[in-house]
């Protein structure tokens, strides 16, 4: 008899959690103005809301945490955070910053001008209200496949040679560096592939442009290379993690998703002069270049998490747990981003409800359900998250319009994805009966799905 698959760890610690009423939680979701985000997390019984900082640590991370030097300047926890970034993604230039958005604003201080077009896969919200903020443009250059979510195609983040050149070839000296994301958040967790990567590499260099890589879920991408592109299978997640970033210029990266920590962020770069250039708006924003926000005894949880962060094991964990998930929902017949990616759930809410009008923002009325059904928090990444055009000031109504259910990191078991699966079902069950969503009644100008607040319509 073959063996079942396990996890690969064991549970130390647990914290208790509360199931809500039904009552409860629609009271609490009204006094939140239907925004997830506002609910206070006593009231949520399973968090999938992010999986950024929301991970457990190790008892090896936690040991480190003991040994971390807290001096201002210089401290031995910044080289060991320096060397393993070093050791594992091959880059010379090292600043810590308290998270990956401060890694944006550092880079892009340097990087991005006004006027100027950023192409790139698919760019998450914090990337695009960076680039926007500085009055430039983000351009989407994912591959067509990437927005049928019925489509198993195996690296649905990948660029689209074709658009991207077309980009470069009528904007040659606006464009100040192509941005991968890896995994692609906004399209669904999903991975891009080393040739795709190479392809880029080589498109880039004939117009002269910088390759950035927003590389929070580099591991996840790392692991779906190794298990999906051909012949990579022999490789070890390190070999493909060099390979990987030998293909960028410089990296932006939350350390609260792939370093399985609370709290952290770097820039890594190979060229000196963008080293100091950056390390000007380092010091201005985030604080000296050896702890850029940080308290030593994080920077040590970074390093030991990046080492865990490339094991196959650990990884191998992770992502079947998230096609767990996945293939139960699939199984109901609930409509998902296929193939599942590596730290989310992302289901097809236009799909899911499909008589809920586009201007009453659907994946956030499918979130708002699923928290009052069951206690689950997941969030909305469709037209409220893609924001209003910033010079029309209309809203922009993204192709895919999806919930997602980001899973943290060794943190849940089997049994909660059954309640979250259960949940979903009682709603799809019922979906013809759900015909309105829901209107804005207040917002902020920029990334305003943080403090949206709604009303029912």
């Amino acid at each position: 008899m073959e063996l079942p698959f396990a996890e690969s760890f064991r549970i130390k610690m647990v914290e208790p959690i509360r199931r809500t009423t039904r009552a409860e939680r629609e009271q609490f979701i009204r006094e939140a103005k239907y925004n997830l985000f506002n609910l206070k997390s006593a009231g949520v019984f399973i968090d999938l809301l992010t999986d950024s900082g929301t991970g457990a640590m190790s008892d090896r991370q936690w040991s480190e945490m003991m040994l971390g030097d807290e001096s201002y300047a210089g401290a031995s926890s910044f080289f060991k955070f320096r060397d393993a970034i070093k050791d594992i993604m091959g880059f010379e230039y090292v600043l810590p910053c308290h998270q990956g958005r401060a890694a944006e604003n550092v880079l892009f201080s340097v990087l991005v001008k006004e006027g100027q077009i950023v192409p790139g896969n698919s760019h998450f919200d914090t990337t695009k209200g960076h680039i926007e903020f500085r009055k430039a443009k983000a351009v989407d250059c994912t591959i067509d496949e990437a927005f049928d979510t019925t489509l198993a195609h195996p690296f649905k983040g990948n660029i689209d040679l074709v658009k991207l050149e077309k980009v470069l070839a009528e904007n040659a000296d606006r464009v100040p560096f192509i941005i991968f994301t890896i995994t692609c958040n906004s399209s669904g967790g999903q991975p891009v592939s080393l040739a795709n990567m190479k392809d880029v590499r080589q498109l880039a260099d004939k117009y002269g442009k910088k390759i950035v890589m927003d590389s929070a879920r580099f591991a996840e991408n790392a692991y779906f290379i190794k298990v999906r592109e051909d012949g990579c299978q022999d490789k070890s997640i390190r070999e493909i993690v060099k390979e990987m970033f030998s293909y960028a210029d410089a990296i932006t990266m939350s350390a609260k998703k792939d370093a399985i920590v609370n709290i952290g962020g770097l820039i890594a770069m190979r060229d000196k002069d963008l080293f100091d250039k950056a390390s000007v708006f380092e010091i201005i924003y985030e604080g000296y270049i050896t702890y850029g926000g940080l308290a030593g005894r994080d920077l040590n949880a970074i390093a030991r998490g990046l080492y865990e962060a490339t094991e196959f094991d650990y990884l191998e964990t992770r992502v079947r747990q998230v096609e767990y998930l996945g293939n139960k929902l699939m199984a109901m017949g609930i409509p998902i981003q296929q193939p599942v990616g590596g730290h989310a759930i992302f289901v097809d809410a236009k799909r899911f409800l499909p008589n809920v009008r586009k201007e009453e923002f659907v994946a956030q009325t499918l979130a708002v359900h699923l928290y009052v059904e069951a206690g689950v928090r997941g969030v909305e990444i469709g037209a409220i998250l893609a924001d209003r055009d910033p010079v029309t000031r209309e809203n922009r109504y993204p192709e895919l319009e999806l919930m997602r259910l980001a899973i943290p990191r060794r943190v849940y078991t089997n049994n909660h994805m059954d309640v979250v699966a259960a949940g979903l079902k009682n709603i799809w069950d019922r979906r013809n009966t759900i015909k309105t969503g829901f209107k804005i009644v207040r917002e902020a100008p920029i990334m305003r799905h943080f403090t949206v607040e709604l009303e029912k319509i």
